[in-house]
């Protein structure tokens, strides 16, 4: 069978999805379990999800399924019966819904074939990926807040921190999850006696984490139970306060989901108080940095004057660059005036 992919370009499916009026709901899901055949799962996942105009990014693995995606909403209890059939390991499946949602977060729907639906980089084959760390809800979690014995460590990359986290949580000093995994058991060997709490934005990195310190010999490991997400949505319903605070990054064109209204961050440029990632102006450099509107206006949305002169000229050319881009990361540093 022909692989199954989208055949038109980046710019006039973005321009389409912007013209769109029709609300769309954005969801995450993610699930580890056997898949046998992942070629032909994905193929009829994508054959069904297409006609349901879903937009958004799936990796499926001999593991499992992990997927960011958008759905019109008059589509989505269709879309939600279509996963729940898909496999009798996700029926029922928690769906995380987006906190904050313009319905512009997708544009094409991407559905690959991997290895791995994470990238963890782990080759022990004694390690056991199903004994994972105990799930906190979401009362549970603020109460460990208050626990001197606990540690809140975040297990998203260093980026997304800087804009959001829990009070006191440490930071991993890694861009990818691959990165994280290698220095974790060292970064807290010295915490091996502690609680440690584990949290991400839904809980995919988590799950293996969790089960990674277990296997390297930490007793007490838990972790925040559908990440941030699920957390932010339980603490709301119950009227809990919430231990998270700012923006939960996320990872399409939104950038960012406001949790509280604290700005813990600040412009790359001029350093105000400013939490709002944006991509580089220039599209050959398309660095993702921290603006204010501001700057934004001083800049032509770039990082530099630099590129903002690139810009005048790039703009006579059709660029092809894209959310993938977004791997490169500004440091402060990098942001010269």
């Amino acid at each position: 069978m022909s692989v199954l992919h989208n055949k038109i370009c980046n710019q006039e499916l973005r321009a389409r999805m912007l013209a769109e009026t029709e609300p769309r709901i954005t969801v995450s899901f993610y699930k580890y379990f056997t898949i046998n055949d992942p070629h032909n799962f994905r193929d009829d996942l994508y054959q069904k999800f297409i006609k349901l105009q879903v937009f958004g990014r799936i990796y499926i693995a001999a593991e499992g399924i992990n997927a960011q995606i958008s759905v019109p909403q008059n589509y989505f209890s269709t879309l939600r019966n279509i996963i729940y059939t898909a496999h009798q390991q996700l029926d029922k499946l928690r769906l995380n819904v987006a906190l904050e949602d313009n319905s512009k977060s997708f544009w094409v729907l991407r559905m690959k074939i991997r290895s791995r639906i994470i990238n963890d980089g782990i080759e022990d084959s004694s390690f056991n990926p199903t004994q994972v760390g105990i799930y906190l809800k979401a009362e549970e979690v603020n109460t460990m807040t208050h626990n001197p014995d606990a540690l809140f460590v975040d297990i998203r990359n260093h980026y997304e921190y800087d804009i959001g986290h829990f009070e006191h949580a440490i930071r991993m000093p890694a861009n990818t999850f691959r990165e994280q995994l290698s220095l974790i058991v060292d970064i807290l060997r010295q915490e091996k006696n502690r609680k440690i709490i584990l949290y991400c934005t839904g809980g995919i990195r988590c799950e293996k984490a969790s089960a990674w310190l277990l296997h390297k010999g930490f007793k007490k490991v838990y972790q925040v139970e559908g990440g941030i997400i699920e957390y932010t949505r339980r603490a709301r319903e119950k009227g809990l306060p919430l231990k998270f605070i700012g923006k939960n990054f996320v990872f399409d064109e939104r950038l960012g989901e406001r949790i509280t209204t604290d700005i813990i961050a600040n412009c790359q440029q001029c350093h105000t108080s400013c939490d709002n990632y944006t991509n580089c102006g220039n599209h050959n450099c398309h660095v993702l940095f921290i603006q204010c509107p501001v700057c934004a206006s001083k800049f032509d949305g770039c990082c530099s004057l630099t590129c903002k002169k690139e810009l005048v000229i790039a703009n006579t050319v059709s660029s092809t660059k894209t959310t993938s881009d977004r791997k490169q990361i500004m440091s402060k540093s990098n942001c010269y005036l």
